[in-house]
């Protein structure tokens, strides 16, 4: 080998070591829950000849369960296939709070399904928001973002929580109770300015669910009185009217477009009557979280090379859609159904089969399926969304 040889193979050499380092990188930060690298790096689960299952039973889950309060979730190790999302279905008695807590990994958007509940939210700035939800209302904490959760009233209440990255139970949710549990008294005192006997009763370990007396109708002021944020973190989304209304069904939806705070999570409500279609469509830049709220649903996935897959979800259940893989889901059942839909983007983006073919000309359809160009003149010259039993 010349001497310019042997340089150029040490080059080339270096070069491929760079670039599987590299690549290895981003392998490690797409297992670990990254999603900027999430659909760049091939996903074992997703590369099989089958496509896996994207199904969970969640309100039949175990979960945690502390008094008349619980907290069921679906991360990636009760439904591998969820990376980029993470649920939980949490129920509140009366007079308990999920106590302070952030979440290091994740931003948290909620739903709530009944009951009331009142949030507490403080940011980095210092500036704190206390809001009362119900029904139909939805709330956003960006990652990292201290808050807490309670029921107000004398009926219980309960919420789904969808968060950005499906790793984050794994990587954990810090609790202020476990945290102040677990340093030395001497430490806390200095840092509050109280005398160390303060602490001597309180809480060694994580409370999760605290239980005390039901919430004053009426909001408290905090401790440093009212300092608020420039952007709100409740929007009360079925107060609104639909999105998209159809025959077959209709939609409410809510992004960062009109619930500004709410930059990397959209929000969706789905209702279809008895054989309603929300028809066959793909998301090229966020994954799909679905839970039913009501009624039964049939839902399809289409993975490329042949790959088909359908399961049939009922109430309580969890469905997950890979970015970027085709999709749809049906009302199989005799009743109207509701599906709540969560996607980890902050701005929707969809596109539908029937708007697909209607944006081409009949002869590319024509020779793309070599059938007579008079066929597709009876197709939709416009998008479907949603079509009703009898396919209109």
């Amino acid at each position: 080998m010349t001497q310019f040889g042997r340089r150029d193979f040490l080059s080339v050499a270096a070069s491929v070591g760079a670039v599987s380092t590299w690549a290895l990188a981003r392998t490690q930060e797409a297992e670990g829950g990254n999603s900027t690298f999430m659909n760049n790096v091939p996903d074992p689960l997703l590369a099989d000849k089958e496509l896996p299952t994207f199904k969970f039973s969640l309100d039949k889950s175990v979960g945690k369960v502390i008094g008349g309060s619980s907290g069921k979730e679906a991360t990636v190790l009760q439904l591998p296939i969820s990376k980029g999302i993470a649920g939980v279905s949490m129920i509140l008695e009366p007079g308990a709070m999920r106590e302070l807590h952030w979440h290091a990994t994740a931003a948290e958007w909620a739903f709530v399904l009944s009951g009331r509940v009142r949030t507490s939210v403080i940011d980095p700035q210092g500036n704190a928001e206390i809001n009362d939800f119900g029904p139909g209302d939805v709330w956003y904490f960006p990652r990292g973002h201290g808050h807490m959760l309670e029921c107000l009233g004398h009926e219980s209440c309960h919420f789904i929580l969808i968060f950005d990255n499906g790793y984050f139970s794994e990587f954990g949710t810090f609790s202020v109770s476990d945290w102040i549990g677990h340093v030395p008294k001497s430490l806390l005192a200095k840092n509050f300015g109280v005398p160390e006997s303060s602490f001597n009763d309180f809480p060694k370990e994580e409370v999760y669910f605290a239980r005390g007396a039901v919430p004053p109708d009426n909001q408290p002021i905090p401790l440093q009185n009212k300092k608020l944020p420039a952007q709100t973190h409740k929007y009360e989304l079925l107060s609104q009217s639909p999105h998209a209304t159809f025959k077959g069904g209709r939609e409410w939806r809510v992004d960062s477009t009109r619930f500004p705070i709410s930059t990397t999570i959209t929000g969706v409500i789905l209702d279809l009557e008895p054989g309603g279609l929300r028809e066959l469509h793909w998301h090229p830049t966020a994954d799909e979280w679905q839970y039913v709220i009501d009624g039964n649903i049939s839902v399809t996935m289409f993975g490329s090379h042949g790959r088909y897959r359908t399961e049939e979800l009922e109430r309580g259940d969890v469905g997950y859609i890979p970015q970027g893989y085709g999709h749809s889901i049906e009302n199989i059942g005799l009743k109207p159904c509701r599906v709540l839909i969560g996607f980890n983007t902050g701005v929707y983006a969809g596109i539908d089969l029937s708007q697909w073919l209607a944006g081409n000309s009949l002869d590319v359809l024509a020779t793309n399926f070599s059938k007579p160009a008079t066929l597709f003149e009876k197709f939709p010259h416009k998008d479907v969304f949603i079509a009703d039993q009898e396919g209109h």
